[in-house]
């Protein structure tokens, strides 16, 4: 079926945006992209992306899988600091070519732009978009050029693939007071393609193989994050190490960044010829990596949604989209808030339940495959 050009407008040229355009590209669209960052904003973008094996399989079909750059995670070993109680994620269990992979924003984002090209999207850098107008026959975006002139889009869909959630249109909120501590950690000996998710009191740990280094995403209380900042390097690998125990050594940290963490659901991720996606939607907490995959998923539902839509805009079209993708969204958000409550704590009763539970999904083949694929996959399989 032939549709409009540009008719289907994406606000956020980042990786979802690209992803979103691109996926909405192999289904006939022909979207139009606007971005208010410069064109070179992504080369300096140090956030370390973990992509699941579901989300390579995307990237690839979209053409954009930065195979180079992306390190493999073959297992995962699960535990809590303090207290009895493990399990073990692999491979060759699972049956997948890896349990998940660490990517840096900067090269998923460059692989996405060269399929862009390659597609002949367009995207408007220094730009920005606010949505003017919507009603039962079209949207229209007020378009503000970086030499501050004024024109106007229309357009029958606007997807909004960057922004936050005003409190307005927030369904469930939690504040978690922490805050991810980011870095990059070198180990004494080879990693392996061993990945560690440690249980603290404090929250939980996560050190991801990032080439031969890890990538570190460490949960603290706030109050404890601002001390931390304006503490030397030595302090952070001393209290990281002292976190994640004896069998792995750490020789060295660097790259440090902080990130405030919570939870913000969007009441309604459609509207009059509007559709929200990501973090747009959703902002999950970071343990078990589910934030961005979510968000591929949601632009894959998107597209998959609107393939041989002659008006993607239409009411019953946006209906069916947020009906598919509820499942998932409130999967990964009740699956993230139950273990950052569950296990962001040291009460003794919960302790043993948590070790229990952790001995169990060791015991259990079954339990831990239905655990890691909806890790991998999300409440659909694609």
């Amino acid at each position: 079926m032939n549709h409009p050009a540009d008719d289907i407008a994406i606000i956020g040229a980042g990786p979802l945006g690209l992803a979103t355009a691109l996926a909405l590209a192999r289904r006939g669209h022909t979207p139009q992209i606007f971005d208010a960052r410069s064109a070179a904003a992504s080369q300096t973008d140090s956030r370390i992306l973990a992509l699941s094996q579901g989300s390579r399989d995307l990237l690839e079909l979209l053409g954009a899988w930065p195979a180079a750059q992306a390190t493999p995670i073959r297992r995962i070993l699960v535990s809590q600091q303090g207290h009895f109680g493990q399990t073990h994620l692999d491979v060759t269990e699972q049956r997948v070519a890896a349990l998940g992979y660490v990517v840096p924003a900067r090269h998923l984002t460059a692989a996405l732009q060269a399929s862009a090209r390659a597609w002949g999207l367009r995207v408007a850098y220094d730009t920005r978009a606010k949505l003017q107008h919507a009603d039962s026959t079209q949207a229209s975006l007020q378009i503000t050029h970086a030499d501050a002139s004024l024109h106007e889009v229309r357009t029958s869909l606007i997807a909004h693939c960057e922004g936050h959630i005003p409190d307005a249109e927030v369904a469930l909120s939690r504040d978690y007071d922490q805050h991810a501590l980011l870095c990059r950690a070198t180990p004494a000996t080879p990693h392996e393609n061993l990945a560690h998710e440690r249980f603290t009191p404090q929250g939980p740990l996560a050190l991801l193989p990032h080439g031969s280094d890890y990538a570190v995403v460490w949960t603290v209380s706030a109050a404890r994050a601002d001390a931390l900042m304006s503490a030397p390097d030595t302090e952070w690998l001393a209290q990281i190490q002292a976190a994640i125990g004896p069998h792995i050594q750490l020789t060295n940290i660097s790259e440090r960044a902080r990130h405030p963490l919570g939870l913000r659901m969007r009441s309604q991720t459609t509207g009059p010829r509007c559709v929200w996606l990501g973090n747009a939607a959703q902002t999950l907490h970071p343990v078990a990596g589910q934030g961005f995959n979510l968000a591929l998923r949601d632009a894959w539902e998107l597209a998959d949604t609107l393939t041989g839509a002659a008006d993607p805009g239409a009411p019953d079209l946006l209906a069916r989209y947020a009906r598919r993708r509820q499942p998932d969204r409130q999967g990964a958000a009740r699956f993230t808030d139950l273990l950052v409550r569950s296990f962001s704590n040291d009460q003794p009763l919960l302790a043993a339940a948590r070790g229990a539970g952790l001995l169990a999904l060791d015991a259990l083949p079954p339990l831990r495959g239905f655990v890691a694929r909806r890790m991998i996959y999300g409440a659909r399989n694609f």
